[in-house]
C-alpha cells in the first residue's frame, strides 16, 4: 500500500449519508417482520412460551442479533449526521461509516455471525430481505471495497498517537476526560500491564490510590454522597480508556459501580449516608459475591443461605468467580433468606463487611475462607472461591432493610454494569488495534511493512470500523440511561456486540503478529486472553441474546 505522503484518491461514495439513511426504513421493516414471525412461533398467545423459546432458541437469538445490527446502523447514522452538522465528518469518518453499512448490510442479507460456527440467516427467522435494490444494493456492492479499506488504513497511519480513529462525536467535556485518562493509561498503565499479567500480580495499590485521587470510584455517585455526579457517558469514556491500558484497571471501577448502584437504588437512607461517601473516595473497596458453583447465570437457583440470629444474619454457602475478593472491605452478597423458596423471590442482598486480605492470606475473618482460581487472563484483581461458614453480618446491613428484594435489587444494576462492560470491551479492542497496527508498521516481510499487504490492512480497517460501531451503540445506551429511560435492551445489545468485536480484534491482532503473537512476551497474547472473558461475564453471550429476544417478543 503506497504511503509516500501523497493524497490517496477518495473511494467515498457520492451522497453517502443519503444512501445510508435510505437503508434504515427497509431494515426497520425487516426487523418488524422478523419480530412478528418469531412472535407467532414463540408467543402464539401473546406471551412468550418458555418451552417454545427453548425449542426455537437459535432463531430467537438470531432475532436479538438482527435487532442489534439494525440499532447499530441507526446509531451510526445519527453519529454521522451529528458530525456532518458540526463540520467534523471528514474522510476517515466517512469511510468508517461507509464500510460499516456495506459490511453489516451484507451480513444481514447473507448471515450474521453470532459466534464462530454459528451464523444466523434470515431464513432461520422465516423472513427475507429486500436489500438487492436501490441504496442497499449500492452499499452492499461498493461500500466495503478493497479501495475503501486501504484508504481508511492510509488515513489511520497518518493519525498515529490518537486513542481512537475517527471523531467519536462526544461533547467537549467528555473528550477532555478521555484525553486525561488516555494520558494516564499511556504513562502509568500500558508500560506495566504486561508484566502484571505475566507475574499474575494484583494491580498495585498505588494505582488504586491514583484512581481514587482522579475520582474514578465516585464518578457517577451523586455529589450529595461525595461523588462527582457525572453521567454514565463519562463512566463509559473512563472505562474505555483505562481498559485500553489494561482491562483489570478498567474493571476496578466496575466493583464500585455495582455496589453504588445497589445502594442508590435499594438502600435505606442510613445505608446511603454510610456507604456511598466511602465508596466514592475509594476508602472502601467492594466486591460482588453472587455466582455459585453449578448455578452460573441461573441466579434464581442460588443455595447460599442467611438466617437471622438475634440482630445479626448468619451466612452459610459457597460462592465462586468472585473478582477482587481478597483485599476488599465489603461484599455485596446475594443469599436466600426466605425458607422453602426455590427461585429468585427468596433472595436478599447483604452489605457484608470483611477485613482486607493479602496474597498470602486472602481471607482473615472468622467464618470466611476460600482460594484463588488461576485464570488465562483478566488477572489484575484475581478470581476467588469464597466459602461462608457461620459468617456473621450485622442486621443493619440487609440492603434496604427488607427480605426478598435481592434479585430485584440486582436487576436494577444490570443496565449500568452491561454498559460499563461494553466500554471495557471497546477499550480492549482499541488496545488490540493499536498494538497490531504498530507491529504491522514495524514488521517487514518480503521487503515491505506488513501493513502494506491488503489482507493485513483489511483486518486493521475492520477493527477500526467495528470498534466505532460498538462505541456508538454503547454511547447511545449510556445516553438513554442518563435520560432516565429504561435501557436494558440497549445495554444488552451494546454488551453483546462489543464483546464479539473485542474478541475479533484480539484474534486478528494476534494473526497479524503471526508466530510471535503466540509468544507470551508479546502483549497481544495477553490481550487475546483478556478479550475472551468479555463474552462470558456480566451475562454470557447466549444469556444476553436470550434476554434481548424476550424483550423484543
Amino acid at each position: 500500500m503506497p504511503h509516500d505522503g501523497q493524497p490517496v484518491p477518495s473511494p467515498v461514495l457520492p451522497d453517502l449519508l443519503g444512501l445510508t439513511a435510505a437503508t434504515l426504513p427497509p431494515l426497520e421493516t425487516l426487523l418488524a417482520e422478523a419480530r412478528a414471525a418469531m412472535r407467532a412461533r414463540i408467543a402464539p398467545s401473546g406471551k412468550v412460551d418458555p418451552a417454545l423459546l427453548e425449542t426455537d432458541q437459535y432463531a430467537a437469538h438470531g432475532l436479538a442479533w438482527l435487532a442489534t445490527y439494525v440499532e447499530s446502523l441507526r446509531q451510526m447514522q445519527g453519529w454521522a449526521e451529528r458530525l456532518q452538522a458540526d463540520g467534523a465528518f471528514g474522510q476517515m469518518e466517512q469511510l468508517i461509516h461507509q464500510i460499516a453499512f456495506g459490511e453489516y448490510l451484507n451480513q444481514i442479507a447473507g448471515g450474521i455471525p453470532m459466534n464462530q460456527g454459528e451464523v444466523m440467516r434470515l431464513s432461520d427467522l422465516g423472513v427475507s430481505a429486500e436489500l438487492n435494490e436501490g441504496a442497499a444494493a449500492t452499499l452492499r456492492a461498493r461500500a466495503n471495497s478493497d479501495a475503501a479499506r486501504m484508504a481508511l488504513v492510509a488515513l489511520m497511519r497518518d493519525n498515529q498517537g490518537r486513542a481512537s480513529f475517527g471523531a467519536t462525536g462526544l461533547d467537549e467535556d467528555l473528550e477532555m476526560i478521555r484525553d486525561q485518562f488516555r494520558r494516564y493509561s499511556d504513562e502509568q498503565i500500558l508500560p506495566h500491564a504486561h508484566e502484571w499479567h505475566l507475574k499474575d500480580e494484583l494491580i498495585p495499590m498505588k494505582v488504586i490510590d491514583q484512581l481514587s485521587e482522579m475520582g474514578v470510584f465516585g464518578l457517577t455517585i451523586p455529589e450529595e454522597f461525595g461523588g462527582l455526579g457525572m453521567p454514565k457517558a463519562a463512566m463509559v469514556v473512563v472505562s474505555e480508556e483505562l481498559s485500553r491500558g489494561y482491562i483489570g484497571v478498567g474493571s476496578l471501577g466496575t466493583r464500585t459501580e455495582i455496589a453504588a448502584e445497589l445502594i442508590l437504588c435499594g438502600g435505606t437512607p442510613g445505608q446511603k449516608d454510610h456507604w456511598l461517601p466511602k465508596l466514592a473516595s475509594g476508602e472502601v473497596l467492594p466486591t460482588a459475591v453472587f455466582t455459585e458453583p453449578n448455578t452460573g447465570s441461573d441466579l434464581g437457583a442460588l443455595r447460599t443461605k442467611a438466617v437471622l440470629d438475634g440482630e445479626d444474619w448468619v451466612i452459610n454457602g459457597n460462592k465462586t468467580w468472585i473478582t477482587h475478593a481478597a483485599r476488599t472491605h465489603v461484599m455485596t452478597v446475594l443469599a436466600r433468606t426466605i425458607p422453602d423458596t426455590t427461585d429468585y423471590r427468596g433472595l436478599s442482598m447483604f452489605l457484608a463487611e470483611k477485613t482486607p486480605g493479602t496474597d498470602e492470606q486472602p481471607f482473615r475473618d472468622p467464618g470466611l475462607s476460600g482460594g484463588e482460581i488461576e485464570v488465562l487472563g483478566y488477572r489484575g484483581m484475581k478470581e476467588y472461591t469464597v466459602n461462608f461458614d457461620d459468617f456473621r453480618v450485622k442486621g443493619e446491613n440487609l440492603l434496604g432493610g427488607e427480605e426478598g428484594q435481592g434479585f430485584k435489587q440486582l436487576m436494577q444494576t444490570f443496565e449500568s454494569a452491561r454498559i460499563q462492560t461494553a466500554a471495557r470491551a471497546i477499550g480492549v479492542a482499541q488496545n488490540a488495534l493499536e498494538v497490531a497496527m504498530q507491529y504491522a508498521e514495524d514488521r517487514k516481510q518480503f521487503g515491505r511493512a506488513l501493513i502494506e499487504f491488503p489482507r493485513v490492512a483489511a483486518k486493521l480497517a475492520m477493527m477500526a470500523v467495528e470498534i466505532m460501531v460498538a462505541r456508538q451503540l454503547t454511547y447511545f445506551s449510556a445516553r438513554e440511561k442518563d435520560e432516565g429511560r429504561r435501557c436494558d435492551l440497549e445495554a444488552g445489545m451494546a454488551k453483546l456486540l462489543a464483546a464479539r468485536v473485542a474478541w475479533a480484534a484480539a484474534d486478528n491482532g494476534l494473526q497479524i503478529h503471526g508466530g510471535n503473537g503466540f509468544a507470551l512476551e508479546y502483549p497481544i497474547s495477553r490481550i487475546l486472553c483478556d478479550a475472551r472473558i468479555l463474552n462470558i461475564f456480566e451475562g454470557a453471550g447466549e444469556i444476553q441474546a436470550q434476554v434481548i429476544a424476550r424483550r423484543l417478543l
